[in-house]
């Protein structure tokens, strides 16, 4: 049994070190813990991109688990002609633009307050103060509510490039529109943020 045991964290270590590319490889052969572990490496992101672009924890949930669902079932249609991250990634941004586009037509519930963005995104390191906490906490809601005020196409360009630190080259590639949008679109978020930010009494938008 222990033998077993052994064996096992033996398989899992080698799976932790491969890289994304090679994960997916072993899992078009039916190497189902190795896509296992692709999900455990990019839920996380994938669930602050998805919270982050439509502001419901319980859609965003929905849509971690039917990225991988069809990541999973499309697995084969992967060439490697861009990273698997990014494959990943503008599944996740269909489903989300899927989802806004439903919402138009119903009212939309916004996101809970005390929802730390930061937290969800992983970004909260260390041990703060609690007058840091709170204010951390009062940044993060600055920023969801001035965040659910832009279109969705600047939305996107600010999840992608602040949060989850793509290049301008890469975030091109994903929404299919050439360098000089995904600037303007960046610029352009930024300042409305900035303004809405300064208008709740915070005067960097630094942290966002």
């Amino acid at each position: 049994m222990c033998g077993g045991g052994e064996d096992l964290l033996e398989d899992v270590a080698v799976l932790v070190g491969l890289s994304d590319e090679e994960l997916v490889t072993r899992s078009v052969g039916g190497d189902t813990e190795s896509f296992n572990q692709l999900i455990k490496r990019w839920e996380r992101p994938i669930y602050a991109l998805a919270y982050r672009t439509i502001g419901r924890e319980e859609d965003a949930r929905d849509v971690v688990q039917e990225t991988f669902l069809r990541a999973f079932r499309g697995l084969s249609g992967f060439k490697g002609q861009a990273k698997f991250s990014s494959w990943l990634y503008r599944i996740a941004l269909n489903l989300c633009r899927d989802w806004i586009r439903r919402q138009r037509r119903a009212p939309v519930v916004l996101a809970p307050d005390g929802v730390d963005l930061v937290e969800l995104a992983g970004e909260a390191e260390g041990v703060e103060s609690a007058d840091d906490a709170v204010a951390r906490k009062d940044l993060s809601q600055a920023v969801a509510r001035a965040m659910r005020l832009l279109p969705e196409d600047q939305r996107a360009a600010i999840v992608l490039k602040e949060y989850h630190g793509l290049t301008f080259q890469e975030i091109a590639e994903l929404l299919g529109c050439p360098l000089s949008t995904v600037k303007t679109r960046l610029y352009q978020g930024l300042t409305v943020l900035r303004k809405e930010l300064a208008r709740s009494g915070i005067h960097s938008a630094r942290n966002v």
